[in-house]
């Protein structure tokens, strides 16, 4: 009545079909822990990143013009702008900051520390060009040079005139931008320095 060989198989076969599941939902388990770890460390890096594209940027403290002669007439020949890191942001590199100098002729586009075919020339008293500190003030140096049309003729003008108005847009590293609208006032006669 009772064959022991047939019920010890049926019992080997469940405990198989047991095990696989086992062995089957181990693995699962093990994707999906490393698909959530995989998952937090990217959400991590992206909420890092965008942080410090809106914290990590500069803010402009005081912009000036050097006045000169240029055929005569007083143009604004430098543009000297003092910058600092805007609160929240962490340290800031300057040699990793991009600029870009919108007046009514031109559109000049450049990196702050590298020479671009003389156009502007940006300089630093810094001892790394790094921004550690709320406190820390930095200088950065425009020439200007803008180009016009006169009489069908481009002319490089060393300068900008009283009135004229300059966009200047400073991008750091991280993607964080900060736009200063700099104006010259309307008379330069007899003055060296302006305030902008």
């Amino acid at each position: 009545m009772f064959e022991i060989n047939t019920r010890g198989q049926v019992g080997i076969g469940t405990l198989i079909v047991f095990i696989a599941m086992v062995i089957v939902a181990a693995i699962a388990a093990g994707v999906l822990i490393n698909t959530a770890g995989l998952l937090q460390t990217q959400a991590e890096a992206t909420g890092q990143e965008t942080q410090e594209q809106v914290s990590d940027r500069l803010q402009v403290q005081s912009a000036t013009g050097n006045v000169t002669e240029e055929f005569g007439d007083p143009v604004v020949d430098t543009i000297n702008v003092t910058v600092t890191k805007a609160p929240g942001a962490g340290e800031i590199k300057l040699r990793n900051v991009t600029y870009e100098f919108v007046t009514d002729d031109t559109v000049e586009t450049g990196q702050l520390g590298v020479d671009n075919s003389g156009v502007y020339i940006i300089t630093s008293e810094t001892r790394d060009n790094t921004i550690t500190s709320q406190s820390d003030r930095y200088e950065v140096e425009f020439y200007i040079n803008v180009s016009t049309n006169d009489d069908d003729f481009n002319v490089l003008d060393s300068g900008l005139d009283g009135g004229d108005s300059v966009t200047l847009t400073l991008t750091t590293a991280s993607g964080a931008s900060t736009v200063e609208e700099l104006r010259v006032p309307e008379s330069l006669v007899d003055r060296s320095v302006v305030s902008l």
